[in-house]
Protein backbone atom coordinates (compact mmCIF):
# COMPACT_ATOMS: atom_id res chain seq x y z
CA UNK A 1 0.00 0.00 0.00
CA UNK A 2 1.12 3.54 -0.71
CA UNK A 3 2.21 5.68 2.21
CA UNK A 4 0.74 9.15 2.67
CA UNK A 5 2.57 11.51 5.00
CA UNK A 6 0.92 14.37 6.83
CA UNK A 7 3.79 16.80 7.55
CA UNK A 8 3.74 19.11 10.55
CA UNK A 9 6.72 21.46 10.73
CA UNK A 10 8.11 22.54 14.09
CA UNK A 11 11.13 24.52 12.81
CA UNK A 12 13.87 25.22 15.34
CA UNK A 13 11.65 24.56 18.36
CA UNK A 14 13.78 22.78 20.92
CA UNK A 15 17.09 23.10 19.06
CA UNK A 16 19.78 24.04 21.59
CA UNK A 17 22.30 24.94 18.87
CA UNK A 18 22.42 27.06 15.73
CA UNK A 19 24.12 24.69 13.31
CA UNK A 20 26.29 26.44 10.76
CA UNK A 21 24.01 25.48 7.85
CA UNK A 22 20.63 25.88 9.48
CA UNK A 23 17.82 28.36 9.10
CA UNK A 24 14.74 26.20 9.57
CA UNK A 25 12.29 29.04 9.03
CA UNK A 26 13.66 29.70 5.55
CA UNK A 27 14.03 25.99 4.71
CA UNK A 28 10.44 25.12 5.64
CA UNK A 29 8.77 28.44 4.95
CA UNK A 30 7.18 28.18 8.39
CA UNK A 31 7.56 30.01 11.66
CA UNK A 32 7.72 28.47 15.11
CA UNK A 33 4.14 29.16 16.12
CA UNK A 34 2.81 25.61 15.65
CA UNK A 35 0.20 24.67 18.25
CA UNK A 36 -1.94 21.66 19.03
CA UNK A 37 -4.81 23.45 17.33
CA UNK A 38 -2.85 24.25 14.17
CA UNK A 39 -1.48 20.69 14.09
CA UNK A 40 -5.01 19.29 14.24
CA UNK A 41 -6.11 21.64 11.46
CA UNK A 42 -3.25 20.39 9.26
CA UNK A 43 -4.18 16.76 9.95
CA UNK A 44 -7.85 17.34 9.16
CA UNK A 45 -7.01 19.20 5.96
CA UNK A 46 -4.78 16.37 4.70
CA UNK A 47 -7.19 13.63 5.71
CA UNK A 48 -9.81 15.34 3.59
CA UNK A 49 -7.72 14.55 0.51
CA UNK A 50 -6.57 11.02 1.48
CA UNK A 51 -8.33 7.71 1.00
CA UNK A 52 -7.18 6.35 4.35
CA UNK A 53 -8.69 2.91 3.69
CA UNK A 54 -6.38 2.28 0.75
CA UNK A 55 -3.08 3.68 1.98
CA UNK A 56 -0.86 3.88 5.04
CA UNK A 57 -1.23 7.27 6.70
CA UNK A 58 1.61 8.68 8.79
CA UNK A 59 1.79 11.91 10.79
CA UNK A 60 5.34 13.29 10.69
CA UNK A 61 6.76 16.05 12.88
CA UNK A 62 9.59 17.55 10.81
CA UNK A 63 12.00 20.40 11.36
CA UNK A 64 12.98 21.02 14.94
CA UNK A 65 14.51 18.71 17.51
CA UNK A 66 11.22 17.33 18.76
CA UNK A 67 12.45 15.59 21.91
CA UNK A 68 14.25 18.76 23.03
CA UNK A 69 10.95 20.65 23.15
CA UNK A 70 9.55 21.37 26.61
CA UNK A 71 7.71 18.21 27.73
CA UNK A 72 4.25 19.71 28.13
CA UNK A 73 4.40 21.04 24.56
CA UNK A 74 5.54 17.66 23.28
CA UNK A 75 2.53 16.11 24.98
CA UNK A 76 0.13 18.64 23.52
CA UNK A 77 1.30 17.92 19.96
CA UNK A 78 1.56 14.17 20.42
CA UNK A 79 -1.87 13.92 22.00
CA UNK A 80 -3.39 15.23 18.77
CA UNK A 81 -1.49 12.73 16.61
CA UNK A 82 -2.16 9.90 19.05
CA UNK A 83 -5.90 10.50 18.86
CA UNK A 84 -5.90 9.82 15.13
CA UNK A 85 -3.69 6.78 15.54
CA UNK A 86 -5.97 5.31 18.19
CA UNK A 87 -8.95 5.82 15.88
CA UNK A 88 -7.23 3.72 13.24
CA UNK A 89 -7.15 6.48 10.63
CA UNK A 90 -3.41 6.96 11.07
CA UNK A 91 -1.00 4.04 11.40
CA UNK A 92 2.33 5.68 12.20
CA UNK A 93 3.71 8.73 13.98
CA UNK A 94 7.18 9.90 13.01
CA UNK A 95 9.43 12.63 14.37
CA UNK A 96 12.97 13.90 13.90
CA UNK A 97 15.37 14.97 16.61
CA UNK A 98 18.99 15.35 17.70
CA UNK A 99 21.14 12.46 18.91
CA UNK A 100 21.88 14.25 22.20
CA UNK A 101 18.16 14.71 22.91
CA UNK A 102 17.44 11.00 23.39
CA UNK A 103 17.28 9.20 26.73
CA UNK A 104 15.11 6.64 28.51
CA UNK A 105 12.59 9.15 29.85
CA UNK A 106 12.09 10.83 26.49
CA UNK A 107 11.60 7.48 24.76
CA UNK A 108 9.10 6.43 27.41
CA UNK A 109 7.07 9.56 26.64
CA UNK A 110 7.12 8.81 22.91
CA UNK A 111 5.99 5.24 23.52
CA UNK A 112 3.12 6.51 25.63
CA UNK A 113 1.74 8.44 22.65
CA UNK A 114 2.30 5.75 20.03
CA UNK A 115 5.29 7.17 18.16
CA UNK A 116 6.65 4.50 15.81
CA UNK A 117 9.58 6.10 13.97
CA UNK A 118 12.45 8.33 15.11
CA UNK A 119 14.86 10.00 12.70
CA UNK A 120 18.17 11.24 14.02
CA UNK A 121 19.78 14.23 12.34
CA UNK A 122 23.29 12.81 12.41
CA UNK A 123 24.75 14.69 9.41
CA UNK A 124 28.26 13.26 9.95
CA UNK A 125 30.16 10.96 12.27
CA UNK A 126 33.47 12.71 11.71
CA UNK A 127 34.58 14.72 14.74
CA UNK A 128 36.09 17.60 12.76
CA UNK A 129 33.02 17.96 10.56
CA UNK A 130 30.67 17.93 13.57
CA UNK A 131 32.79 20.55 15.35
CA UNK A 132 33.15 22.88 12.37
CA UNK A 133 29.42 22.56 11.64
CA UNK A 134 28.58 23.61 15.22
CA UNK A 135 26.45 20.51 15.70
CA UNK A 136 26.95 20.37 19.46
CA UNK A 137 27.00 16.57 19.66
CA UNK A 138 29.55 13.82 19.10
CA UNK A 139 29.67 10.57 17.17
CA UNK A 140 29.41 8.75 20.48
CA UNK A 141 26.08 10.52 21.12
CA UNK A 142 24.81 9.12 17.81
CA UNK A 143 25.77 5.53 18.60
CA UNK A 144 24.28 5.73 22.10
CA UNK A 145 21.01 7.31 20.92
CA UNK A 146 20.60 4.86 18.03
CA UNK A 147 21.13 1.87 20.31
CA UNK A 148 18.51 3.16 22.78
CA UNK A 149 15.98 3.84 20.02
CA UNK A 150 16.35 0.32 18.68
CA UNK A 151 16.23 -1.21 22.17
CA UNK A 152 12.88 0.54 22.75
CA UNK A 153 11.47 -0.94 19.56
CA UNK A 154 11.21 2.22 17.44
CA UNK A 155 11.95 2.26 13.72
CA UNK A 156 15.24 4.13 13.31
CA UNK A 157 16.18 6.48 10.50
CA UNK A 158 19.45 8.38 10.10
CA UNK A 159 20.11 11.57 8.16
CA UNK A 160 23.46 12.26 6.48
CA UNK A 161 24.70 15.52 4.96
CA UNK A 162 27.43 15.79 2.34
CA UNK A 163 29.58 18.84 1.73
CA UNK A 164 29.70 20.25 5.26
CA UNK A 165 32.73 22.32 6.36
CA UNK A 166 35.73 20.02 6.73
CA UNK A 167 33.97 17.21 4.88
CA UNK A 168 35.29 15.05 2.06
CA UNK A 169 33.99 12.12 -0.02
CA UNK A 170 36.08 9.75 2.10
CA UNK A 171 34.58 11.11 5.33
CA UNK A 172 31.06 10.77 3.90
CA UNK A 173 31.70 7.16 2.96
CA UNK A 174 33.12 6.42 6.40
CA UNK A 175 29.99 7.89 7.99
CA UNK A 176 27.88 5.66 5.72
CA UNK A 177 29.91 2.62 6.80
CA UNK A 178 29.21 3.51 10.42
CA UNK A 179 25.54 3.84 9.53
CA UNK A 180 25.68 0.25 8.30
CA UNK A 181 27.18 -0.83 11.63
CA UNK A 182 24.40 1.00 13.50
CA UNK A 183 21.74 -0.67 11.35
CA UNK A 184 18.93 1.85 10.71
CA UNK A 185 15.91 0.80 8.68
CA UNK A 186 16.31 3.82 6.38
CA UNK A 187 18.41 6.89 5.69
CA UNK A 188 18.19 10.27 4.00
CA UNK A 189 21.03 12.03 2.17
CA UNK A 190 21.06 15.82 2.06
CA UNK A 191 23.70 17.81 0.16
CA UNK A 192 24.62 20.97 2.03
CA UNK A 193 22.98 24.13 0.74
CA UNK A 194 24.07 27.65 1.64
CA UNK A 195 20.91 29.24 3.02
CA UNK A 196 20.46 32.96 3.69
CA UNK A 197 20.98 34.26 7.22
CA UNK A 198 23.18 31.38 8.36
CA UNK A 199 26.77 31.24 9.58
CA UNK A 200 27.56 29.19 6.48
CA UNK A 201 26.40 32.05 4.27
CA UNK A 202 28.92 34.32 5.99
CA UNK A 203 31.72 31.79 5.45
CA UNK A 204 30.70 31.44 1.81
CA UNK A 205 30.72 35.22 1.32
CA UNK A 206 34.21 35.40 2.85
CA UNK A 207 35.48 32.64 0.56
CA UNK A 208 36.11 30.33 3.52
CA UNK A 209 33.55 27.76 2.34
CA UNK A 210 32.91 26.44 -1.16
CA UNK A 211 29.65 24.65 -1.87
CA UNK A 212 29.59 21.41 -3.82
CA UNK A 213 28.75 21.55 -7.51
CA UNK A 214 26.03 19.26 -8.92
CA UNK A 215 28.58 16.96 -10.59
CA UNK A 216 30.57 16.54 -7.36
CA UNK A 217 27.34 15.83 -5.49
CA UNK A 218 26.25 13.15 -7.96
CA UNK A 219 29.64 11.43 -7.71
CA UNK A 220 29.50 11.33 -3.90
CA UNK A 221 25.84 10.43 -3.63
CA UNK A 222 26.02 7.58 -6.15
CA UNK A 223 28.58 5.82 -3.96
CA UNK A 224 26.59 6.49 -0.79
CA UNK A 225 23.42 5.15 -2.42
CA UNK A 226 25.17 1.99 -3.64
CA UNK A 227 26.88 1.42 -0.29
CA UNK A 228 23.76 1.85 1.85
CA UNK A 229 21.36 0.08 -0.52
CA UNK A 230 23.67 -2.91 -0.91
CA UNK A 231 23.71 -3.20 2.89
CA UNK A 232 19.91 -3.34 3.03
CA UNK A 233 19.38 0.25 4.20
CA UNK A 234 16.64 1.97 2.23
CA UNK A 235 17.52 5.52 1.16
CA UNK A 236 14.18 7.30 1.17
CA UNK A 237 15.38 10.71 -0.04
CA UNK A 238 18.35 12.37 -1.70
CA UNK A 239 18.25 16.16 -1.56
CA UNK A 240 15.77 18.72 -0.36
CA UNK A 241 12.62 19.13 -2.42
CA UNK A 242 12.69 22.58 -4.07
CA UNK A 243 9.72 24.70 -3.02
CA UNK A 244 8.66 28.31 -3.36
CA UNK A 245 10.81 29.07 -0.30
CA UNK A 246 13.73 26.78 -1.20
CA UNK A 247 14.88 28.05 -4.57
CA UNK A 248 18.21 29.19 -5.94
CA UNK A 249 18.45 32.93 -5.63
CA UNK A 250 15.52 33.10 -3.24
CA UNK A 251 16.63 31.53 0.05
CA UNK A 252 19.45 29.37 -1.31
CA UNK A 253 22.64 31.28 -2.06
CA UNK A 254 24.74 28.37 -3.33
CA UNK A 255 24.90 24.60 -3.39
CA UNK A 256 23.63 21.62 -5.37
CA UNK A 257 19.90 22.35 -5.37
CA UNK A 258 18.23 20.31 -8.11
CA UNK A 259 14.57 19.31 -8.56
CA UNK A 260 15.48 15.74 -9.54
CA UNK A 261 18.72 15.06 -7.72
CA UNK A 262 17.90 11.45 -6.89
CA UNK A 263 17.06 10.71 -10.52
CA UNK A 264 20.39 12.23 -11.57
CA UNK A 265 22.18 9.99 -9.06
CA UNK A 266 20.35 6.83 -10.13
CA UNK A 267 20.95 7.73 -13.78
CA UNK A 268 24.69 7.93 -13.10
CA UNK A 269 24.57 4.51 -11.44
CA UNK A 270 22.96 3.03 -14.56
CA UNK A 271 25.56 4.72 -16.76
CA UNK A 272 28.46 3.41 -14.68
CA UNK A 273 27.10 -0.11 -14.84
CA UNK A 274 26.54 0.01 -18.60
CA UNK A 275 30.04 1.46 -19.07
CA UNK A 276 31.52 -1.43 -17.07
CA UNK A 277 29.62 -3.91 -19.24
CA UNK A 278 30.97 -2.26 -22.39
CA UNK A 279 34.54 -2.18 -21.14
CA UNK A 280 34.36 -5.89 -20.39
CA UNK A 281 34.09 -6.46 -24.15
CA UNK A 282 37.13 -6.09 -26.37
CA UNK A 283 35.28 -3.90 -28.84
CA UNK A 284 31.56 -3.29 -29.14
CA UNK A 285 29.85 -2.00 -32.25
CA UNK A 286 26.24 -1.90 -31.10
CA UNK A 287 24.76 -1.22 -27.66
CA UNK A 288 21.07 -1.45 -26.84
CA UNK A 289 19.68 -0.94 -23.34
CA UNK A 290 16.09 -1.82 -22.48
CA UNK A 291 14.09 -0.61 -19.52
CA UNK A 292 10.56 -0.08 -18.28
CA UNK A 293 8.76 3.19 -18.90
CA UNK A 294 9.57 4.24 -15.34
CA UNK A 295 13.32 3.76 -15.87
CA UNK A 296 13.71 5.30 -19.32
CA UNK A 297 14.53 8.84 -18.21
CA UNK A 298 17.22 7.48 -15.88
CA UNK A 299 18.72 5.34 -18.62
CA UNK A 300 18.76 8.16 -21.16
CA UNK A 301 20.08 10.66 -18.63
CA UNK A 302 19.60 14.37 -18.10
CA UNK A 303 19.55 16.05 -21.53
CA UNK A 304 20.45 12.63 -23.01
CA UNK A 305 23.85 12.83 -21.35
CA UNK A 306 24.14 9.05 -20.86
CA UNK A 307 23.66 8.38 -24.57
CA UNK A 308 26.28 11.00 -25.47
CA UNK A 309 28.72 9.64 -22.91
CA UNK A 310 28.33 6.00 -23.96
CA UNK A 311 28.71 6.87 -27.65
CA UNK A 312 32.06 8.39 -26.75
CA UNK A 313 33.35 5.09 -25.41
CA UNK A 314 33.37 3.17 -28.71
CA UNK A 315 29.98 1.86 -29.93
CA UNK A 316 28.91 3.16 -33.34
CA UNK A 317 25.31 2.67 -32.27
CA UNK A 318 23.74 3.36 -28.86
CA UNK A 319 20.01 2.93 -28.30
CA UNK A 320 17.81 3.15 -25.21
CA UNK A 321 14.52 1.34 -25.73
CA UNK A 322 11.39 1.15 -23.63
CA UNK A 323 10.27 -2.44 -23.11
CA UNK A 324 7.63 -4.41 -21.26
CA UNK A 325 9.72 -5.46 -18.29
CA UNK A 326 9.74 -5.06 -14.51
CA UNK A 327 10.82 -1.78 -12.93
CA UNK A 328 13.46 -3.65 -10.91
CA UNK A 329 15.44 -4.83 -13.94
CA UNK A 330 17.15 -3.59 -17.09
CA UNK A 331 18.43 -5.45 -20.14
CA UNK A 332 21.75 -4.84 -21.89
CA UNK A 333 22.41 -6.05 -25.42
CA UNK A 334 25.92 -5.78 -26.81
CA UNK A 335 26.42 -6.86 -30.42
CA UNK A 336 23.32 -9.04 -30.32
CA UNK A 337 24.07 -10.72 -26.99
CA UNK A 338 21.38 -9.73 -24.50
CA UNK A 339 21.12 -10.27 -20.76
CA UNK A 340 18.62 -9.12 -18.15
CA UNK A 341 20.00 -7.79 -14.88
CA UNK A 342 18.13 -7.14 -11.64
CA UNK A 343 18.78 -3.63 -10.35
CA UNK A 344 19.79 -5.12 -6.99
CA UNK A 345 22.56 -6.91 -8.87
CA UNK A 346 23.55 -3.65 -10.54
CA UNK A 347 24.13 -2.16 -7.08
CA UNK A 348 26.06 -5.17 -5.81
CA UNK A 349 28.36 -5.26 -8.83
CA UNK A 350 28.95 -1.49 -8.71
CA UNK A 351 29.79 -1.84 -5.03
CA UNK A 352 32.68 -4.07 -6.03
CA UNK A 353 33.74 -1.59 -8.71
CA UNK A 354 33.47 1.52 -6.52
CA UNK A 355 35.04 0.09 -3.43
Amino acid sequence: MKRKIIPIFVPHIGCPHDCIFCNQKKITGAGTDVTAESAEAIIKEHLGTIDAKNCIVEIAFFGGSFTAIEESFQRSLLSVASKYKQSGVVRDIRLSTRPDAIDESRLALLKEYGVTTIELGVQSLDGEVLSRSLRGHTGEDVHAAAALIKDWGFTLGLQLMVGLPGDSPEKCLETAREFIDIGPEFARIYPTLVVKDTALERLHAEGAYKALEIEETIEICKKLLVLLTSAGIKVIRIGLQPTEEISMGNQVVAGPLHPSLRERVESRIFRDYIEAALLSKEKAACLRVYGSKRNMSKLVGNKRENISYLRGLSPASVEMKEAQMPDDAIAIEIDGKKRIVDISQVYLELGRIYF
